[in-house]
């Protein structure tokens, strides 16, 4: 089923042993858009510092009651490595809390095993010869490649021939945690709708520049269904098609 991230915000995240915090945010990576951590804002027991939480460390769930277990104490998390949430996390620091946490590494696959999603075996959605080499041999460089969605929220996007619109949320299937959809309010260029569109259609994302470049053109945003209220979750969006073009950015062959 798909998910927008915004409703998520808030969310209990209950360890063995009690409350760890609330989600504050998510990173995705830049390589296959898939979201990799949950930023958990702790409570007073930790000084409200903020820690990452993979979706792999999810147990249960109650998107009703807005709660998240984890199979962690406290304790794991009290003394997990310390990452600063406000500044880019390396490959390096990701290799950190991989050695610290029973969590598989990603890099090179391109999803996380098992979990609660019953993920055990899945189809790399990346063709492992886009992988940089560096990525699979050396996990101690800086390599920055996470990124914030609160922070990419509100980048420009940019149609073949003009502004468009603005993210505005992002969709993602609670399956694989791979975000499916961006959705783009238009209010300040055609009309005030907001659509939905998919990630298979990004060429470019200029991350300096605050954009993201689609091969689409204004009049098919403007032809596009408006998406104006949204519910807890979205079922009525098919995830067939998207399944069906693997997403990555236009430099690599899509994988069908």
């Amino acid at each position: 089923m798909l998910r927008n991230t915004k409703d998520l915000i808030g969310f209990r995240i209950v360890a063995k042993d009690g409350d760890i915090g609330r989600v504050k945010d998510f990173y995705f990576d830049d390589e296959t858009w898939t979201i990799r951590y949950l930023i958990v804002k702790t409570g007073d027991w930790l000084s409200t510092r903020e820690v990452l939480i993979a979706p792999e460390a999810l147990t249960d769930y109650s998107w009703e009651s807005g709660t998240f277990s984890v199979g962690l104490t406290k304790d794991q998390v009290r003394n997990s490595p310390d990452i600063d949430t406000e500044k880019p996390v390396s490959r390096q620091q990701e290799a950190e809390l991989a050695k610290y946490y029973p969590w598989q590494s990603y890099w090179g696959t391109g999803f996380y095993p098992g979990g609660i999603w019953g993920i055990v075996e899945p189809t790399p959605l990346v063709d492992p010869r886009t992988v940089r080499e560096v990525d699979r041999t050396d996990i101690s460089h800086e390599d920055r490649h996470l990124r914030s969605t609160k922070k990419v929220t509100g980048y420009h996007i940019h149609a073949t021939d003009g502004e468009v619109g603005h993210v505005n949320n992002f969709i993602f299937d609670d399956q694989t945690w791979q975000i499916a959809y961006l959705l783009v309010d238009t209010h300040n260029w055609i009309g005030g709708k907001k659509v939905l569109i998919t990630v298979k259609h990004i060429q470019q994302v200029v991350w300096e520049d605050s954009r993201v470049v689609i091969d689409m053109t204004i009049d098919m945003i403007k032809n596009s269904e408006p998406v104006d209220k949204w519910e807890y979750a979205v079922p009525e969006y098919d995830l067939s098609e998207y399944r069906k073009h693997r997403f990555h950015f236009k430099e690599t062959a899509d994988i069908l």
